[in-house]
């Protein structure tokens, strides 16, 4: 099994989601502490060189790897990865379950503006108070995001690749 948690940045939402999923943050639906939230690896770090690359976040306690990707305004850079492991699967006849989760629908307004005010303009005083803010609101959605995601994993599926969208954590 192979986790890839996708979104915009691949920075925010996707790295708390890896946290959660590898157990770095606490397994419980309180509302993280600011400290918890800029503690977690790749938080806010990464830079637009970062994006469509896969980041390798840790092994998880099944033994799977975790990754995370930014795929800007591109919605078919999944699509295009998911067609390439197929494709790659048959060629070489391996069947290693590979699962997209999109985190995306996790992302309130005070994320985006922080993010696009550190990230993108380089205003951290006032873009990771606000990232914080934003990351403190979503991340109740973001755990029960990640249990659902390796709740799907444990799922007899045909399918190699599966694609989560993830829309009812809006």
């Amino acid at each position: 099994m192979i986790y890839i948690y996708n979104d915009f940045g691949g920075t925010h939402t996707t790295s708390l989601a890896a946290a959660y999923h590898l157990k770095k943050l606490p397994q419980s639906e309180r509302i993280l502490t600011s400290e918890e939230i800029l503690n977690v690896p790749y938080f806010n770090q990464l830079t637009k060189k970062d994006f469509g690359k896969l980041i390798f976040h840790g092994i998880d306690d099944e033994g799977s790897p975790v990754y995370t990707i930014g795929r800007k305004r591109n919605k078919l850079v999944v699509p295009a990865l998911k067609e390439l492991t197929a494709l790659l699967q048959h060629r070489f006849q391996f069947d290693e379950k590979i699962i997209f989760s999109n985190t995306s629908p996790t992302v309130p307004i005070p994320m985006s503006i922080g993010g696009f005010l550190s990230r993108t303009l380089k205003i951290d005083s006032l873009g990771v108070p606000l990232l914080v803010k934003g990351a403190q609101q979503c991340c109740d959605n973001i755990y029960r995001l990640v249990q659902n995601t390796k709740e799907t994993a444990k799922i007899p599926c045909k399918e190699n690749v599966i694609v989560l969208e993830n829309e009812m954590y809006k």
